[in-house]
């Protein structure tokens, strides 16, 4: 199988400064609840960490690398790169989030009916993009400390 990890010159650097700063700083975020995602059962790591990566991607090709190549928290995005697929808590703690998220933004925020209608459409769509990727099956952890690393 191929891989689908972007390479060097595949993709461009976001120059307007503020937009970068602030993309980085999302990039940042994802990763530090990624990483607290590894001990707190309610939180996923891999879809902070693919957020990760996509904001890196484009504003630090240092940190896109540094986030891959990281002996704990790369995995999570390979297995993702590689078409491997996401842990079914990932997906399922996604779901709920995205869904919570959209209704409560379409129902309780927005009082105009074409957004109304829009935002769970998109939310249709998101959801079958997630659900259509794999599962990933992760070989049982031979400690617990590996457990829960491993199953987010």
């Amino acid at each position: 199988m191929t891989s689908k990890r972007p390479s060097d010159t595949s993709t461009t650097v976001i120059r307007q400064p503020l937009l970068r700063l602030l993309i980085l700083a999302v990039g940042w975020l994802s990763v530090a609840l990624g990483v607290v995602g590894i001990f707190l059962p309610l939180l996923p790591t891999t879809p902070f960490l693919l957020l990760s990566a996509a904001c890196f991607l484009r504003t630090s090709p240092r940190f896109y690398h540094w986030l891959i190549n990281h002996p704990r928290l790369g995995k999570y995005v390979i297995y993702y790169l590689d078409g491997k697929g996401l842990p079914l808590k990932a997906k399922i703690f996604t779901l709920l989030l995205m869904w919570t998220t959209l209704l409560s933004t379409a129902f309780l925020l927005v009082p105009r009916t074409s957004l109304q209608i829009l935002l769970p459409l998109i939310g249709c769509g998101v959801s079958l993009y997630i659900l259509r990727q794999p599962t990933l099956q992760l070989p049982a952890a031979t400690n617990r400390d590996d457990d829960n690393e491993v199953n987010r």
